[in-house]
């Protein structure tokens, strides 16, 4: 690896933590600015993560996974892209386009794996000196790696290690559920492979499945075609909302087809009676007995089960971080400047403005989360925000400041125009398939969408805001906000209202 040593000389390089789409996306963007970097993985493998979900189909096509400075650089290298309307599963992204592009020679001697950071700071500094020369101080960045601990330093750093590592708990209130570390064995957080790898576990067995983002439904659209071949496996799923009106998103209005299929698709199965569905379910307690494994919630219980896929989302690492001083929105633990334009608590539409190094800068000078994990707690993170974000960082990192502010996305709309509460998931690892649901505080109606097209619908629960049910009810086809994203003044290019 070029300048591989721990001598802040060696600090005129950008440290990137994680290997995965986002990391190599930002490795690509910096060789092609003329900027050294080093690249670290925790993992034995470039995208370790994503091999993990390797079993599932991104419901974004091929268009939206790849980001366009990788492209440039592996095309110098004779790689035919894929089809840019077929979409990849979580293996194929890895084969087709993260394997050969980390075998490049722009990438591949600057890329260090399992090197598990496990601590950045400032040179000299800890976190509570802010003399005037910490901005310049060189980052530290001490990591694991099989020959033991080693450091390295840089002058800036872009953490892109997402969330997958940290799923979130079963229990309602951000806790585990109490027994749940202790019933460790029937537990699976994510996506599991059950009909492949993990077939054994769950056919002809009794399955819970919690949660209500795509990572649910890719889990329950599996079991139901394990059911299929194995009759005896039972499926039971549990979500914390007390209806169903908008947990299956936009279905034909969404303009990633394959997301809005899923939510289709699972809302079928549930119309024919291949699941059972428990509403209002905030898991509190995970207790065995004799005949099997019950989850309570107040005076509800499901059981007996034998397995329990948690699909609940994910949440940042920041145990690594604790040096650095960070700008973080108290609640949904990204940048404060993002927060409100990510917030599910806040946010209609379906889609996020696109954002770079302005919104995701911190105070300490040089250091920027991007990727899945800059969304801290939110669950609306697309794959294809994550090349926009380190595109911009690249840039501002090179001095650009022109490319750096300049927006060069154009997101998908989802066909749902509607607060997003309890997993109504338009993302999650990488953006793509995994969803990355946040703790679920109940949430009076009047005040959901207040604010937004007249508030929430008072009947009608397939309309998505109290204007869209009023024009239903005038006999008209609905406001159109399915369709629009939020109204922009042609002036500033800032948000000013939602639904078109």
């Amino acid at each position: 690896m070029a300048n591989d040593d721990s001598s802040p000389a060696a600090s005129s390089r950008v440290a990137i933590i994680g290997a995965g789409p986002v990391g190599l996306a930002a490795a690509a963007h910096l060789y092609e600015r003329g900027i050294d970097f080093v690249l670290l993985e925790a993992g034995a493998a470039i995208g370790a993560a994503v091999r993990e979900w390797g079993h599932v189909r991104l419901f974004s096509p091929w268009e939206y996974n790849v980001d366009p400075a990788a492209e440039r650089l592996l095309r110098t290298s004779g790689w035919a892209p894929p089809a840019p309307d077929s979409y990849p599963t979580g293996a194929e992204l890895v084969s087709r386009y993260l394997e050969p592009l980390s075998r490049l020679p722009a990438l591949a001697p600057r890329t260090l794996l399992n090197a598990r950071v496990v601590g950045i700071s400032r040179q000299g500094r800890d976190k509570m000196k802010s003399d005037a020369g910490r901005q310049t101080a060189p980052f530290r960045i001490r990591f694991e790696s099989p020959e033991g601990e080693r450091e390295i330093f840089a002058r800036a750093v872009i953490d892109t290690a997402g969330t997958w590592r940290k799923p979130n708990p079963l229990g309602a209130e951000g806790l585990p559920a109490r027994g749940e570390r202790a019933q460790q064995s029937v537990i699976r957080y994510g996506i599991p492979d059950v009909l492949y790898a993990e077939r054994s576990r769950y056919a002809g067995r009794r399955v819970l499945v919690a949660g209500s983002g795509h990572s649910a439904f890719n889990a329950l659209v599996d079991l139901v075609t394990l059911a299929e071949q194995e009759p005896a496996t039972a499926i039971t799923w549990v979500v914390r909302r007390d209806n169903v009106g908008k947990v299956f998103g936009g279905g034909e209005r969404d303009k990633l087809t394959a997301r809005g299929a899923l939510g289709s698709a699972v809302r079928r199965l549930l119309e024919a009676g291949r699941l059972e569905l428990v509403l209002s379910f905030q898991a509190e307690a995970v207790e065995r007995q004799a005949n099997g494994v019950y989850v309570r919630s107040g005076d509800k219980v499901v059981g007996p089960i034998d397995e329990l896929i948690v699909a609940t989302g994910f949440r940042p690492d920041f145990s690594y971080l604790q040096e650095l001083q960070l700008g973080l929105d108290n609640v949904v633990e990204s940048t404060t400047a993002l927060a409100p334009m990510i917030d599910p608590n806040l946010h209609s539409c379906g889609t996020v403005r696109p954002h770079g190094h302005a919104e995701l800068a911190h105070p300490e000078a040089g250091f920027y989360i991007a990727g899945m994990k800059s969304y801290g707690r939110a669950p609306t993170f697309l794959m294809r925000t994550g090349y926009e974000q380190v595109r911009s960082i690249v840039a501002a990192l090179a001095g650009d400041v022109e490319a750096a502010n300049r927006v060069e996305l154009v997101l998908p709309e989802t066909g749902v125009c509607s607060l997003q509460r309890e997993g109504d998931d338009e993302g999650g690892c990488c953006g793509v398939s995994v969803a990355a649901e946040t703790p679920e505080p109940a949430i009076p109606a009047e005040e959901k969408n207040s604010g937004c097209c007249g508030g929430a619908p008072v009947s009608d629960e397939e309309a998505c805001c109290k204007k869209d049910e009023d024009a239903k009810t005038a006999g008209d086809s609905g406001c159109g906000c399915g369709q629009n994203g939020p109204a922009k003044d042609t002036q500033s290019n800032a948000i000013v209202g939602c639904c078109g």
